[in-house]
């Protein structure tokens, strides 16, 4: 199935500053993320970011504060966000079926949030160029197992040539000026 930006919504998990520096590769995964965040504000594809222990860990990373002024913000204790009754009460209110997962940690919160989105009907796709965790295994075995329970794993370019369906619009214009080298 291809995305559509008209089902989709795009989840965010817990790229906060505090965790930033013990992630592989976390310049890289942040730089993905805003740009994907760009393209589903120029897109109108609404964004939800969670926050995981805020009063422990901190808030959303300061470089996405612009791209994310629109987003709804939920502060979570569970590596799940599904298992978060403000979560999935604001996710079932935007009556959209696919969800479009970034964020960090690959192998725990990413995962355990998209597979129990999964497990409630949900098209979840993750995107493996805009998730990390603190080793490059955990990320490649969260991958590997997000994939065999029926999650499919995309890349930021993959989400917004599907989003935008066609060239020659000005929105592909403005959004391929931008693309990530």
């Amino acid at each position: 199935m291809l995305l559509s930006c008209e089902q989709s919504l795009l989840l965010i998990i817990d790229v906060q500053d505090k965790l930033l520096p013990v992630i592989a590769d976390g310049e890289t995964t942040v730089s993905r993320i805003r740009w994907l965040a760009e393209v589903a504000r120029e897109l109108q594809v609404p964004t939800v970011v969670t926050e995981q222990n805020p009063q422990g860990i901190g808030y959303s990373s300061e470089s996405l504060s612009d791209v994310l002024s629109a987003a709804r913000v939920v502060e979570k204790m569970h590596f799940s966000a599904f298992a978060e009754a403000d979560f999935r009460e604001l996710v079932n209110g935007y009556q959209r079926q696919q969800i479009v997962i970034s964020g960090v940690e690959a192998h725990v919160c990413v995962l355990q949030t998209a597979i129990d989105l999964l497990g409630d009907g949900y098209q979840v796709f993750v995107v493996a160029d805009a998730v990390s965790s603190r080793t490059p295994e955990n990320k490649a075995f969260a991958l590997q197992r997000l994939a065999q329970a029926g999650v499919q794993i995309v890349t930021t370019e993959m989400v917004a040539f599907e989003w935008l369906e066609k060239a020659g619009s000005d929105i592909f214009r403005h959004v391929s000026k931008n693309w990530i080298k």
